[in-house]
């Protein structure tokens, strides 16, 4: 039997380098979006860079106690993890901080602390744990809906915490369940739905559904492998119903500032005056970032050097807006080497979550790696004006010291989970 002394972790140094360097390259974008032209002080713990030096500074000794704890205590009380975790989500109803319009902060004196950015890694635990329980088929629709069950409660209390940003993000664990087997019609349902979401808020709702009834029609009689009539009318209606839902819900449920971030996006509107005037109000950050980040050419202006970063033309520069310093100065070059740092990360995750023994660590590992890429596609996106507006900071590189410590312990979670390997049998 092998003796507690006999047991061997080995920590895998590349991921953890790449942490690292994200990081302290998100450090130096914080100090240059926070510093006006003067002379800087690094140590100035009343300034955004300050203050992230010491979150930074205490994400060391959070690491040392995540790789300290045994890594089957993460298997053995996820669930527990993640009801505390939900307590903390309704909790925010009473005792909450609204900051921005969303009551997503616990506020103690000057610090505060956002729990939905915790969440994630619960619900990361808690799919894990119930996909590899033995009694759990994925492919069984009793076990999906459990499993839909666990991700919706966190994304609905966010929801109604009007953080739509967080709520997104849960999206990213069908990533999740299609690589453990989830059936591919879910792929193509979702696909569908978003396709004809868009298509029905710019070309409008009976386009939409006419063009829907044509293609069902064409599938119908002309694909070799076909459908029936009762399950082609049942798509038909269900593109209908999502065509006139999404129309609905834009104009009805939507806000008026989440309107104006979607007309913008899809260039709703007719009127070139009044398009002009939305992008003036309500697409202001996102011009002066597109601006920063043009201005920042090929190589960049140099450290702190970049005039519409020290000018503060971007306003919530060093928190979601922060690739947009890495644009100005450090140029394509600077942003490629984050966005290469990312994608590094992300693929290193996935790499050695296929190397594990258990499902329990698979599965988180595909969680974590989901987790980290739909932050990064929907902030970079976002800054560069791809995809509408909606806050969500960069993982490891924003400032804020819920995200950073939020984003450790998803990531050193599945470190220590991986450096058990060797000892799972």
């Amino acid at each position: 039997m092998m003796r507690l002394t006999d047991r061997h972790f080995k920590f895998d140094w590349i991921t953890i380098i790449l942490f690292l360097l994200l990081v302290s390259f998100g450090w130096l974008n914080i100090a240059s979006a926070s510093h006006t032209g003067d002379s800087l002080n690094y140590f100035d713990f009343s300034q955004s860079y300050g203050k992230q030096l010491i979150f930074i500074f205490l994400t060391f000794g959070l690491i040392v106690i995540l790789l300290a704890i045994d890594a089957k205590f993460y298997e053995r009380f996820s669930s527990v993890i993640y009801i505390l975790s939900m307590l903390s989500l309704i909790g925010l109803f009473l005792f909450g901080k609204n900051v921005n319009g969303a009551t997503s902060w616990y506020a103690f004196g000057s610090f505060t602390i956002q729990p939905s950015e915790f969440a994630k890694t619960a619900t990361a635990l808690a799919v894990a744990k119930h996909i590899s329980d033995l009694n759990t088929n994925i492919k069984v629709f009793k076990d999906q809906l459990k499993t839909f069950t666990i991700i919706a409660i966190p994304a609905l209390l966010v929801l109604l915490q009007n953080d739509t940003g967080s709520t997104i993000v849960y999206g990213a664990f069908f990533f999740v369940l299609y690589r453990e087997g989830l059936p591919k019609y879910y792929l193509t349902i979702g696909i569908s739905a978003l396709i004809t979401a868009i298509l029905a808020l710019k070309f409008g709702a009976i386009f939409t559904s006419v063009i829907a009834g044509v293609l069902i029609f064409a599938f119908y009689f002309f694909n070799k492998k076909k459908i029936n009539f009762f399950q082609s009318l049942f798509i038909l209606m269900l593109s209908v119903g999502i065509s006139f839902g999404v129309k609905f819900f834009y104009e009805s449920i939507l806000k008026p500032h989440q309107q104006d971030r979607i007309s913008l996006w899809l260039r709703l509107e007719k009127d070139p005056a009044k398009l002009e005037q939305m992008k003036r109000t309500f697409a202001y950050n996102l011009n002066e970032s597109e601006k920063a980040i043009r201005s920042g050419g090929f190589s960049g202006k140099g450290f702190m050097e970049g005039t519409r970063t020290t000018g503060k033309f971007v306003p919530e520069q060093h928190t979601d807006y922060i690739f947009s310093t890495v644009g100005e100065e450090w140029g394509f070059l600077g942003s490629s080497f984050v966005v290469i740092l990312f994608v590094l990360l992300i693929l290193r995750i996935l790499h050695l979550a296929e190397l594990q023994k258990s499902q329990f660590s698979r599965v988180y590992g595909y969680g974590v790696a989901s987790i980290v890429f739909i932050h990064f596609l929907i902030n970079i996106g976002m800054v560069m004006g791809l995809i509408p507006t909606i806050g969500i900071p960069l993982p490891m590189f924003s400032y804020g010291g819920s995200g950073l410590w939020a984003f450790t312990i998803l990531i050193f979670i599945f470190i220590k989970l991986d450096s058990n390997r060797i000892n799972e049998w």
